[in-house]
C-alpha cells in the first residue's frame, strides 16, 4: 500500500469511529492498525483534521464524521487463519471493515468493536 493510499484508509477509519471524543493515544491505537510509522501516524491525523474528519484540542480528539459501520453490510466475516490486526492474537473469524479506501482488516470480534467504537 502507497503513502496516499494508506493516508486515505487511515482517514476514513477515523470519519466511521463512534466515539464522541477520544484521546490522541486512543485514536493512536486505531491508526496503528494500518500503520506503526510515526510520522504516517501524524500525516493521517492531520490531513482528517485538514479535511474537517476530526477537531483536535487539547489531546482529545472529536470525529465528526457522523458516518458509521453498519455491522451488516460494511463490516464481513472471513473464515481462516488470521492475526488479528489490533492485537495480534490467532483468530480463525477474522472481521474486515468494507471502507471506500479499501479493505481493512482482520480484527477479532472483540476488537472490531473496540476499533470501531461500539466497545
Amino acid at each position: 500500500m502507497d503513502e496516499d493510499d494508506t493516508v486515505a484508509l487511515g482517514v476514513e477509519l477515523l470519519s466511521k469511529l463512534e466515539h464522541p471524543e477520544l484521546s490522541v493515544a486512543e485514536a493512536v491505537d486505531r491508526i496503528e492498525t494500518i500503520t506503526t510509522n510515526p510520522s504516517m501516524t501524524r500525516t493521517i491525523l492531520d490531513e482528517a483534521e485538514k479535511r474537517g474528519v476530526i477537531e483536535r484540542e487539547n489531546g482529545i480528539i472529536r470525529p465528526q464524521g457522523g458516518s458509521y459501520l453498519r455491522f451488516e453490510s460494511d463490516v464481513v466475516t472471513k473464515e481462516g487463519d488470521f492475526s488479528c490486526r489490533r492485537c495480534g492474537t490467532g483468530i480463525s473469524t477474522g472481521y474486515f471493515m468494507k471502507l471506500d479506501a479499501g479493505e481493512h482488516g482482520p480484527f477479532g470480534s472483540s476488537c472490531i468493536r473496540k476499533v470501531t467504537g461500539r466497545e
